[in-house]
């Protein structure tokens, strides 16, 4: 059966702010307390919906978080009305109050982890919302992620969900930001590639010793037995230690995948010629594969963080050729540049590329690779999905509409003292859950 690839695209939230919050990510805590531009972030990522929907490929639509979580202030002992929780943890604890403000959610590679149903035992899509426990502001996700997945994915013919791990560090899990597909075409079996920055139970293993392994092996195991991978088409290989402490804190800062290619840096993988060398032999296609290994002497590991090279997505377009979409700091970025432009003309199937402009996602710590989920399904589990979710001319138009009517043009510290910008927050998203067809997905909508 004839299947694609969706990209669903996370939504950023009213909240957009830059807070510095997510230690070993280096242009989070480079711009730590900058002012931030929420209107024009969502009017970015909405932009590049639209490019990649114009190309022909398949685009959904991911919808934000509740913001500030309301609940969790509670849970921590602030009490009164909603106003009154909000001033008291301003006073208190300013930080606290802005991660519990937090749009992280934006990034939905970090959603949660996907497997389709060509790969699982069952035949089912399978879906984990990760749970993101090792930043507490992230951690505050995985509940609301799972009642997206579910109000999105809703049709139990052909979607599994499953809770997400226990909530806490030995099975430290950020998702498919660490999860990498190859294949012939996403009809075909795949090589699913797990990716873990260290073992929790296996202290032979090597780790980080700055900043910490976000994924552990452990989690990534846990994963593939719930999605009932089929023992031929799973690998577990370990992201390189040195990497993830020079600010590499996922694997798609330093990799990416798309179809029968695999992008990566040559510092990307420990024991990265043995890892490779798996690789290769595990591959299920009949197409060549294709390994492009991007060289020290030409991009940096520096300037691979600087631009997000390797947070880029790849994707396959009607030729069957490859375009790597990249943010404009690619194209600024003169190393990186010109490595782009002699991958493009050489022989391997990524013949394209496109800049896109993502600043204010880039400045925390979120390229486009960041902003989106992919979902392989064939043309039944298509049709079984919220319509609502799924991206078209008139869906674009109504969410800058809706964008331009409830997003601020600038946040700063002191904003999250206005209760004023809850209310704001909540009736965009209750608008929002209309728009998409959604139901009530978020707490504030069910009390």
């Amino acid at each position: 059966m004839h299947a694609v690839e969706v990209n669903f695209d996370g939504l950023v939230g009213p909240t957009h702010n830059y807070a510095g919050l997510s230690y070993g990510n280096v242009a989070s805590l480079s711009h730590a307390s900058s002012h931030s531009n929420p209107k024009e972030a969502v009017l970015q990522g909405l932009e590049k919906m639209k490019a990649m929907h114009e190309l022909g490929l398949e685009q959904g639509i991911f919808a934000p978080h509740a913001r500030p979580d309301i609940n969790v202030l509670k849970r921590l002992g602030f009490t009164g009305s909603d106003s009154q929780i909000i001033e008291k943890a301003f006073k208190a604890d300013p930080i606290l109050l802005r991660a519990c403000y937090s749009a992280s959610a934006m990034w939905t590679a970090n959603a949660g982890t996907i497997s389709p149903s060509v790969d699982t035992l069952d035949g089912k899509v399978h879906f984990t919302a990760a749970n993101l426990n090792n930043k507490f502001h992230r951690s505050l996700e995985p509940v609301t992620t799972t009642a997206l997945l579910k109000a999105m994915f809703n049709d139990e013919r052909y979607f599994s969900h499953h809770i997400h791990l226990p909530d806490q560090g030995f099975f430290g899990d950020e998702g498919a930001a660490n999860h990498n597909r190859l294949c012939d075409s996403h009809a075909d079996a795949g090589l699913e590639i797990f990716v873990y920055g260290a073992s929790s139970f296996n202290s032979a293993l090597p780790k980080p010793v700055k900043f910490p392994a976000r994924q552990s092996l452990e989690a990534s195991q846990a994963i593939a037995r719930l999605h009932q991978l089929k023992p031929e088409n799973h690998l577990f290989i370990q992201q390189n230690p040195d990497v993830i402490d020079q600010g590499v804190f996922h694997n798609d800062v330093i990799a990416v995948a798309n179809g029968n290619v695999l992008l990566c840096h040559e510092q990307a993988f420990l024991h990265q010629a043995d890892t490779l060398k798996q690789i290769k032999q595990a591959y299920l296609g009949n197409k060549p594969l294709h390994i492009i290994e991007v060289p020290t002497n030409k991009v940096s590991i520096t300037d691979a963080v600087g631009s997000y090279l390797f947070n880029s997505q790849l994707i396959t377009l009607s030729d069957d050729s490859m375009m790597l979409v990249a943010p404009k700091e690619c194209q600024r970025n003169q190393a990186v540049h010109d490595y782009i432009q002699e991958m493009i003309l050489a022989d391997n199937p990524v013949q394209q590329v496109r800049f896109f402009d993502l600043r204010q996602s880039m400045q925390n710590g979120g390229g486009p690779a960041c902003l989106r989920l992919r979902v392989a399904l064939n043309t039944d589990e298509l049709a079984a999905v919220n319509p609502g979710v799924r991206f078209s001319e008139e869906k674009y138009n109504q969410l800058v509409s809706w964008a331009n009517k409830h997003y601020r043009d600038s946040l700063s510290s002191d904003d999250f003292a206005d209760p004023m910008l809850l209310t704001e927050s909540y009736q965009a998203l209750d608008e929002l859950t209309n728009l998409l067809n959604l139901g009530s997905v978020y707490p504030f909508q069910q009390e």
